[in-house]
């Protein structure tokens, strides 16, 4: 995180003594990244948060993926994978379903009703995209609301419970890195304070406000983590205390939530290229959006993408609000999915560029991922994969 923040009870003093009200001794944990030689937290538990009195076997769902050969864009309609009112017995958690995947980062999609178990995500940072809905996310660092257009950004290891609420499914968008997620570093400053650029800073990310503790003894909680080969297993812990006993905490590594209405878009007299949009980054992708804008002013621009070959990459879109100018006639619509992978040059769809001539603003939302390793598919990608997306700049209108 670009800044520093102070929870709830703690010492003047961080690594001396702190007494809870019946003179007991406050368990202080380091929660650090790097080695302890980055960003960190000092939290102060009631409880031993290494106290475990079980771990046995846990599966995270079908995680395994099928290469994309032959080599093709894509179109994958992810409500599909949600029909009718199944989301009312799904978490947000073990309810996800794997839509692509490399060694770096896996994406998932998830339309949920029920309140997660406890989950600790210990391979990597998790991005989670809330398309619609709201709702509570439990930490040990404290809650999170969210809401529609949320970003919700979990450091590794970071103890979480998702609660929906309202009366409608909690939809959301998982970005899960094998490394951490943070702001790019051409925003930040050397010593980590946003630049005058960038497109949002410190006043747009919202963190735990106070702590949230929770009593309870032998509590589940269920580990992701990496095997000594790379494969994503799993590991149900049972806690001699509830790890949402917190008394107070400070540093600099935390959750927070970003929304992205708060993103403040970057312009320019003729088309601009996709660094302009992006919000976050991980080892081997980066996190854009492309959301609602005035678009090109010069008198002979083009306000759709011209068509693109972004070499190193794999390109994966996310629609989730407006409407895509440059997507119309494709069959693609909101909740839609496309992947435009590396070695094929893609672009707007026949008939786009016209139609955008003398546009002045577009009404737009979208993710963006992009990949510098090439992404497999999911079980979730293989059965919202609507097999004809990748004739359609040939054949108009096919879906």
């Amino acid at each position: 995180m670009a800044h520093y923040r102070a929870v709830g009870d703690i010492p003047p003093k961080r690594h001396t003594q702190h007494r809870q009200p019946d003179g007991t001794l406050y368990a202080e944990e380091l929660m650090g990244e790097e080695g302890f030689s980055s960003d960190s937290a000092l939290l102060y538990h009631t409880g031993i948060p290494s106290a475990i009195v079980d771990a046995i076997t846990w599966e995270p769902g079908d995680l395994a993926t099928t290469a994309n050969h032959p080599l093709k864009p894509r179109h994958l309609r992810l409500p599909d994978l949600f029909p009718g009112e199944d989301w009312k017995a799904i978490d947000p958690v073990t309810g996800r379903r794997l839509v692509l995947g490399n060694a770096d980062v896996r994406i998932s999609y998830v339309v949920a009703g029920e309140a997660s178990p406890l989950y600790r995500n210990a391979a990597g940072d998790e991005c989670v995209y809330v398309e619609a809905g709201e709702g509570t996310v439990q930490t040990t660092f404290g809650a999170l609301p969210v809401r529609a257009g949320d970003y919700v950004i979990l450091p590794r290891s970071t103890t979480q419970r998702w609660v929906p609420g309202g009366t409608g499914p909690l939809r959301c968008y998982v970005i899960e890195a094998n490394s951490h997620i943070a702001p790019p570093s051409r925003y930040l400053s050397r010593y980590g304070q946003f630049l005058e650029h960038a497109p949002y800073c410190e006043r747009d990310l919202h963190g735990p406000a106070e702590p949230l503790t929770e009593s309870g003894t032998d509590v589940p909680v269920l580990v992701k983590h990496r095997s000594a080969g790379g494969q994503i297993v799993g590991t149900r812990y049972v806690y001699a205390t509830h790890p949402f006993d917190v008394a107070g905490w400070d540093g600099c590594l935390y959750p927070y939530t970003f929304n992205v209405e708060d993103f403040m878009p970057l312009t320019g007299k003729v088309h601009q290229p996709p660094p302009v949009h992006q919000v976050f980054e991980g080892a081997g992708f980066v996190i854009c959006n492309f959301v609602p804008r005035k678009v090109d002013y010069h008198p002979l621009s083009i306000p759709v993408p011209y068509y693109h070959s972004n070499v190193d990459s794999d390109e994966v879109m996310f629609y989730c609000g407006g409407d895509y100018e440059a997507r119309k006639g494709s069959g693609i619509g909101q909740g839609s999915v496309s992947l435009h992978p590396g070695g094929h040059s893609h672009g707007p769809q026949p008939g786009a560029v016209q139609r955008s001539l003398g546009a002045e603003f577009f009404d737009e939302l979208a993710v963006m991922v992009d990949t510098f390793r090439p992404l497999e598919l999911g079980e979730g990608g293989t059965a919202s994969d609507d097999g004809g997306y990748a004739w359609t700049w040939a054949r108009e209108g096919q879906a």
